[in-house]
């Protein structure tokens, strides 16, 4: 073993020693929480605000007039979609019309068997007439002091009840011929020549497509951009643009997507859209001043929110922003000043009110 390093390692730790507890006895009063201090500096662990600047990159951009394009994803639908229903029962006596045709506001789409309701409505003629006659008598005999007065109501509301009886059965009658609501096309068969039907069961499916709804869903954070009667553009899947308006905007989010549905209306004279093909809605939103940063400025703050720092002077400041659209060149953002000096490098090493050194560069700089 080597004794000298020994030695001289020994005889160190005693001068070491020594020399603190002179330092000790010369200043007794020293404040152990200052030297504590002094050592964390010693260290580099110094506190944040005695903390060096930090060099960072800013760009700085002006507001310049922008509009926003949203764009929603949905489908068409037809207009009207009616399942025509009998509301009497009987069996089909008329020939069917197959789907596809057009039809007329009024046509008919299904003739009735009357059955025994020609001979109902003579019988319920026949009371009424009965009934009339014997309530005039008994108003006449009433004036005279022949009869009483509660006969004669008795006779009135006899009539009464005739009538109601004779309305029912020309309304029943009339209910025979089911006919189309409005003008459209027939989505399904008309029921079968001597099919019977019972009150609900359907005879046809009546479809209007002379303008098509074209329904999609905005979210919660868009929704208080739209309003109704905007102009939209919509694009068919099939690439076909077409021009319209907004009709509605939901008042109640889908709880599972948590967005509202929106319908625009378009005109569809020639027919060719139909109902169910996938849609694009584009709305042009209001023009806004709004700020164009590289998109690799943008963060978060500790809350999560989207923002970007600001270089304030010489200090950091965190600034959310609300995203309108991007391009290739970059982002454009709302909810920053007029004039922004944007950190555009460094930015995610700052918090708010860390001194800084900012060095101004350009767009080209950033390549």
């Amino acid at each position: 073993m080597r004794v000298a390093p020994l030695i001289m390692a020994l005889g160190l730790a005693a001068g070491l020693a020594w020399w603190f507890s002179l330092h000790d006895a010369v200043d007794p009063h020293v404040d152990l929480s200052a030297r504590a201090l002094d050592g964390a500096e010693a260290t580099g662990s110094a506190p944040a605000a005695a903390a060096e600047p930090v060099p960072v990159m800013v760009i700085e951009i002006a507001a310049q007039p922008t509009t926003d394009r949203l764009t929603l994803r949905g489908r068409t639908e037809a207009n009207r979609n009616v399942v025509v229903r009998a509301e009497t029962p009987g069996r089909v006596i008329s020939e069917p019309l197959r789907a596809g045709a057009r039809i007329e506001e009024g046509t008919l789409l299904c003739r009735l068997e009357p059955g025994a309701r020609p001979a109902q409505l003579a019988e319920a003629e026949a009371a009424r007439a009965e009934a009339r006659v014997e309530a005039e008598a008994a108003t006449q005999l009433s004036e005279k002091g022949f009869t009483s007065e509660t006969t004669r109501i008795a006779r009135m509301a006899a009539l009464q009840r005739a009538e109601a009886a004779l309305d029912l059965i020309r309304l029943d009658l009339a209910r025979l011929e089911i006919r189309a609501p409005f003008a459209g096309i027939l989505e399904s068969d008309t029921a079968e020549h001597g099919s019977r039907l019972g009150i609900g069961d359907p005879c046809a499916t009546v479809i209007d497509l002379s303008a098509v709804k074209v329904t999609g869903y905005v979210s919660e954070q868009d929704v208080e951009r739209l309003s109704a009667g905007q102009a939209v553009a919509v694009r068919l899947i099939s690439g076909a643009q077409h021009s319209g308006v907004i009709d509605f905007i939901g008042s109640m989010a889908d709880e599972s997507t948590r967005t509202y549905r929106v319908e625009a209306r378009i005109v569809n004279a020639g027919g060719e859209i139909r109902d169910g093909m996938t849609a694009e809605i584009g709305v042009e939103l209001p023009a806004e001043r709004a700020h164009r940063i590289p998109q690799t400025a943008l963060t978060l703050d500790d809350e999560g929110r989207l923002g970007v720092r600001l270089a304030e002077g010489d200090a950091a400041r965190f600034v959310p922003v609300r995203l309108l659209r991007e391009d290739a060149a970059g982002v454009w953002v709302a909810g920053l000043p007029d004039v922004a000096r944007v950190i555009v490098v460094g930015q995610e090493f700052v918090r708010d009110g860390r001194p800084i050194v900012p060095s101004l560069v350009g767009w080209e700089d950033l390549g």
